[in-house]
């Protein structure tokens, strides 16, 4: 069966608080629907600044969905290693981590945005050393057992409920990020399809003498929503498809690869490049993919849309899958 995600990162350009507090709420009961129709995966990430409110707190909103779902992970996809204090990041894993049963997935990446570094401080030049420093600490932390850091001994506690350590996976799409995975013995999740850098890690496990696995995103895995008309729904709300593609452009700048890159600059040009997509259940149920990520308030898009497509998708594609 494949791999089944509603994605939220409650973008909403120009929102009241008002506002977002209702879209952070039908998000929550969104995610409590998905879990109760076998949707596999809530996926979430982590943004600062923004103009357009994209959330900046993810552990926050993942405790939210676990009090709201039973079955559910949550995956964190992806955290700035480096922004996070590691032992404050220590015990709020290890506390989600039993709250939930074992249910959070964290994917710890660098970021590429140094404005972000700016807002709380940190020197964009030395992410890299900072997180080896964040993700070496949290295995030692996880252990319960005292260990030495920055000169000082302490212990974590609570120990959490996945042994040996909650799923953690460095994310990136860089050399250096699939080197530190592997000297890790972490799993490794590149930002893109890219079998190179799979290759890259696999070498380096051997090297190191560790064990890993890659989770990479397959070549066509398109941001999805579900219309009876896929014209009428591009006409009204392709422009917050548009909306969130043009802001990930503005920041992905360089180097940066990223499953969900886009170049374009019109709604008619993003909705011909297939990263996004709004497709009819039954064209959905024929795409033949390993995994279908739902994305039901992309952009600030309306909530009754939102779930007008997740419900169709969870009625009248889903059971398809399963069988």
């Amino acid at each position: 069966m494949p791999v089944t995600v509603a994605r939220f990162n409650l973008v909403a350009p120009g929102a009241s608080p008002a506002e977002l507090g209702a879209r952070y709420r039908a998000a929550l009961e969104m995610a409590a629907y998905a879990d109760d129709r076998g949707i596999t995966t809530v996926q979430t990430e982590e943004h600062h600044g923004a103009d357009n409110n994209w959330l900046p707190s993810p552990f926050a909103f993942a405790g939210a969905v676990f009090g709201a779902t039973r079955r559910v992970a949550v995956t964190v996809s992806a955290i700035i290693g480096p922004l996070h204090d590691p032992l404050r990041l220590a015990e709020e894993i290890a506390v989600l981590d039993l709250l939930s049963g074992g249910r959070l997935v964290t994917v710890a990446g660098i970021g590429y945005r140094p404005e972000e570094y700016e807002q709380f401080g940190v020197d964009f030049a030395r992410r890299g050393k900072l997180q080896d420093e964040l993700l070496e600490t949290l295995l030692r932390a996880w252990t319960g057992e005292p260990f030495s850091f920055r000169g000082r001994t302490v212990r974590i506690t609570p120990r959490p409920f996945t042994d040996p350590h909650p799923l953690l996976l460095v994310g990136g799409s860089s050399r250096a990020a699939a080197r530190r995975a592997a000297r890790l013995g972490l799993p490794f999740f590149p930002s893109a399809h890219l079998p190179d850098l799979e290759a890259y890690y696999k070498e380096r496990l051997v090297e190191y003498g560790t064990e890993g696995w890659v989770m990479m995103p397959a070549a066509e895995t398109p941001l999805l929503h579900v219309a009876e008309d896929p014209d009428r729904a591009w006409a009204e709300y392709g422009r917050h498809f548009l909306h969130e593609a043009r802001t990930y452009a503005a920041w992905q700048s360089g180097g940066v690869r990223s499953a969900v890159k886009s170049a374009a600059t019109t709604v008619e040009e993003l909705r011909g490049e297939g990263v996004y997509r709004i497709v009819t259940p039954e064209q959905c149920a024929g795409l033949g993919l390993d995994s279908y990520v739902l994305h039901p308030l992309a952009g600030g898009m309306p909530v009754e849309e939102g779930w007008r497509g997740l419900q169709l998708f969870c009625e009248r594609v889903l059971p398809g899958l399963e069988g």
